[in-house]
């Protein structure tokens, strides 16, 4: 099997460039379950072209995205209606975060252009004594049940981006525009650095390549 998956994985690529769908968009409703009805603050770390942002500005009072390519900021910020309690940051989500604290951080396929146990920290830093911390990440393929998982999600993906896209060639969203590099963690290294700094942080292997970090402080 090993030996197969990368030629599909290409041929999967070749196929999502012509049928592209967000992958990270898949989980915003996810998340958006896990959060209480309303809440004061929130914070998305790597907020791209604000999709995230937008949709927990329907229960928070404020939403502060940062991310650190100024066309995607200035793209999200066209993008966001006038009325809308949400402001973009251009910044270094380590260093230039907006005075918190926040009774939401949320970060989406970003955290692993970061170094993991510094980006934690921070994050738990910025967090309310209340708060809830959710990352949907992307970890590296290493492991026999990580290649089992990306077999499956093969066909998924190919399904969901024929339904999307109800079977035609489509533009790529806006939300996929943004400089990305793979990732260079194990899921397993990445639970055991997770849990040093977040103590009880519950983490999953999902599909997509992604993994989820839901933390209740």
């Amino acid at each position: 099997m090993t030996a197969v998956l990368p030629r599909l994985l290409r041929a999967l690529d070749r196929f999502h460039a012509t049928h592209p769908w967000d992958h990270n968009a898949h989980y915003h409703r996810w998340i958006l379950r896990r959060l209480p009805s309303r809440f004061a603050g929130a914070l998305d770390v790597g907020s791209g072209s604000g999709d995230l942002a937008r949709l927990l500005a329907t229960r928070a009072e404020v939403v502060h995205g940062i991310d650190a390519d100024p066309a995607i900021v200035e793209r999200a910020r066209e993008r966001t209606g006038t009325g809308a309690p949400v402001t973009f940051f251009v910044g270094d989500a380590l260093k230039d975060v907006p005075a918190g604290p926040y009774d939401v951080i949320t970060c989406v396929a970003t955290i692993h252009h970061m170094p993991l146990t510094d980006a934690l920290t921070r994050f738990r830093e910025h967090l309310a004594p209340v708060g809830t911390l959710i990352v949907v990440g992307l970890y590296r393929t290493r492991s026999r049940s990580d290649h089992l998982i990306d077999a499956v999600a093969i066909p998924s993906n190919i399904a969901m981006a024929w339904i999307k896209n109800k079977g035609r060639r489509a533009p790529r969203p806006a939300a996929m525009t943004a400089p990305t590099r793979p990732a260079t963690t194990a899921f397993p290294d990445i639970v055991r650095d997770a849990r040093l700094v977040l103590p009880g942080a519950r983490l999953r292997r999902r599909l997509f390549w992604r993994y989820t970090l839901v933390w209740n402080r």
